[in-house]
């Protein structure tokens, strides 16, 4: 952990990670007991249930992905593959052209940020890692890839299976 980041924990058993610009908050179940030990999150379990265990490996990894938000952040990149598909951001407010007969207005949510490159490529940035994956899912969602051409909104790390078309006959 740096020093940019400050760890509170509340007697409701929640983790509350500040940093520079974002805070996020860790709520456990109380099976899971937080304390911090030379500037380190120490997480420990009330028993050896498969259940506990389970929900241990789980808080670790939701701490870990606070503290990791609120240091660096999160981004996800998409690719718009398509002729005359296009991306601008207009105030609070991502418009995208993909082929439909009207344009879609994507509202930013809170503590996103989207970037435009060259009008094909979206970078979406944020501290929570859940909120950017969900907010790059609903863009890929307005023109998933089909596999013929590989035409719509992908991922940019996504390899597509792509499907070969029509046959002659015999």
């Amino acid at each position: 952990m740096g020093d940019k980041v400050q760890v509170t924990i509340t007697p409701q058993n929640e983790v509350v990670v500040k940093g520079a610009k974002f805070t996020q908050a860790v709520k456990m179940r109380s099976a899971i007991k937080a304390k911090l030990e030379d500037g380190q999150i120490i997480l420990t379990r009330a028993n050896d249930l498969a259940a506990t265990k389970a929900l241990h490996g789980l808080y670790r990894a939701l701490v870990q992905n606070a503290v990791t938000g609120v240091t660096t952040g999160f981004s996800r990149s998409l690719d718009l593959v398509g002729v005359g598909y296009r991306a601008s951001v207009a105030g609070k407010k991502l418009e995208l052209s993909l082929g439909y007969s009207h344009p879609i207005h994507f509202p930013i949510p809170e503590g996103i940020e989207i970037k435009v490159d060259k009008q094909t490529n979206i970078v979406v940035t944020g501290a929570s890692k859940e909120l950017v994956g969900q907010v790059a899912s609903k863009i890929r969602g307005f023109r998933p890839p089909e596999p013929y051409l590989g035409k719509g909104v992908k991922y940019t790390d996504e390899t597509l299976r792509r499907k070969e078309g029509k046959s002659a006959g015999k």
